[in-house]
């Protein structure tokens, strides 16, 4: 297996100084800011973003956390920034892996080509939790399943970017990436006087005719469109009526919609109007309590019937999380080749999966100098960073793992790039990801930019929001 040298062996690279040979280009005009201004300044504009900030109500809530249900995302101004050139790598690289995630997700619903040719162990899909058996032989609109889809990307030690994750179910933040572009436009206006920034307030036009373009096939023009959220006190709820609003559309809750003769209908002032699109920010499992949960209050009853008949669109369809199932992760790269005809242009970060009897052995002999993750965590949760982690913590980890190997993954601890990052003393290098938000519908939609994601504690790697990471501004150059 591919290697990646440990991050605490390896310095890692920082987005304005590479490895200390002075400013990259990108950050040419940044650096001048930064030199120039004082430090007390930053703090004062850094409050201000905060009371904007609270003034929009951008708040997520943290389950089981009784002192403070709400919290804002904490944001740094000191921003990401992209070359024009490592952007069109990027995107290229984005581009055919959604394609092949989409290829993978409509052949392990109908013929499963790919389990016939060896190349992914049946079990590994058919048995595993994310696979919904009622979507097979299911005809998505267009034979996409995943239509919005988040790669989280990171830049190692090697100044190489590597996909750490692929968000396939509902991946949120995108609005977070809006509003940092709107504070940060208002903040400084004159620094984007000065950079050749690319535009990202386009993503909710790009999102509505994203969602247009895969109404059902009876329909012409104008599908009438819903965002179907849990409800208020959802993480992002924000979120969901910020896409809504953006978008024009109706945020709808469970009790708002019905299903009579065949369609979904939405209850307005005026009477039933049916729906054709839905952008649901609810779990498979919630969907429809006819189909999948029976307890489920979240869902609306007969949804997936009409789904299943053509009726409606659910984006993203269900069953979609096979395809971010971390186990099904480290298939990715024989997943790409099978369907896309070449090798990955972006690289998976290396990957021991438990299952198998050497990666096994090799992880619990080694625990503590790794990542080790449960196949279905996410925010940061049901992980171990082992080189951070007490004894205690690891062997307790270890415990679990020599319990139910199949349910871990593990990698090497990444040297993560490091950005330059207004701290409590002063501006200091913290580790950060990217976040760039796809969208797939009659083309490919990928707004320059995405959700940089930054760890605020010195020498955390780890960046969720829930864990206390903060966010960027991201900038991608243009030529």
């Amino acid at each position: 297996m591919e290697q990646i040298r440990a991050a605490e062996l390896t310095p890692s690279f920082d987005e304005m100084n590479g490895f200390g040979q002075g400013i990259r280009e990108p950050y040419a005009a940044v650096s001048e800011w930064l030199n120039s201004t004082r430090i007390e300044e930053l703090r004062k504009k850094s409050a201000e973003a905060e009371l904007l900030f609270r003034r929009t109500g951008i708040t997520f809530a943290v389950y089981g956390d009784a002192e403070s249900a709400e919290r804002l995302i904490p944001f740094d101004m000191i921003p990401r920034i992209i070359a024009a050139a490592e952007w069109r790598r990027l995107t290229a690289g984005i581009e055919q892996r959604v394609k092949a995630l989409n290829a993978f997700m409509y052949d392990i619903y109908h013929r499963q080509e790919i389990i016939k040719a060896g190349r992914i162990p049946a079990e590994l899909v058919i048995q595993n939790s994310a696979f919904v058996p009622e979507m097979i032989g299911v005809e998505p609109a267009l034979g996409i399943y995943a239509h919005i889809i988040g790669i989280d990307l990171v830049r190692t030690s090697e100044n190489e970017f590597y996909v750490l994750e692929d968000n396939t179910r509902t991946p949120s933040g995108v609005s977070y990436m809006l509003e940092n572009r709107e504070t940060m436009m208002h903040m400084f206006p004159h620094l984007f006087a000065e950079n050749r920034v690319a535009p990202v307030e386009t993503y909710p036009d790009n999102l509505r005719k994203t969602l247009e373009s895969v109404a059902p096939e009876r329909l012409q023009s104008d599908p009438v469109i819903a965002v179907l959220t849990p409800g208020l006190y959802n993480s992002a709820y924000f979120e969901h009526a910020f896409l809504a609003d953006q978008m024009g559309v109706e945020l709808v809750e469970a009790p708002d919609l019905v299903v009579m003769d065949g369609v979904l209908n939405m209850k307005t002032t005026q009477g039933l109007t049916r729906v054709d699109v839905l952008y649901r920010r609810v779990d498979d499992d919630f969907l429809d309590p006819l189909t999948f949960n029976p307890d489920s209050v979240l869902g609306v009853p007969g949804l997936f019937d009409v789904y299943r008949a053509g009726n409606v669109t659910i984006v993203n369809a269900p069953g979609t999380g096979i395809a971010d199932d971390k186990a099904i992760y480290s298939y990715i790269p024989e997943i790409i080749e099978f369907y896309m005809g070449r090798p990955p242009i972006l690289k998976n970060v290396p990957t021991y999966n438990c299952r198998k009897p050497d990666a096994l052995r090799y992880v619990l002999d080694n625990m503590q100098e790794l990542v080790v993750k449960e196949v279905h965590g996410s925010g940061g949760y049901g992980m171990l960073v082992g080189p951070s982690a007490t004894r205690d913590e690891v062997e307790a980890f270890r415990t679990r793992v020599k319990a139910r190997p199949e349910n871990y993954i593990a990698q090497p601890t990444l040297a993560l790039s490091t950005c330059p990052t207004l701290v409590e003393e002063g501006i200091a290098p913290r580790h950060l990801d990217l976040r760039p938000f796809v969208l797939i519908g009659d083309e490919v939609r990928l707004v320059p930019g995405g959700l940089t994601r930054v760890a605020l504690r010195k020498g955390s790697l780890v960046v969720n929001s829930s864990q206390g990471g903060g966010t960027k501004d991201t900038w991608v150059l243009q030529d």
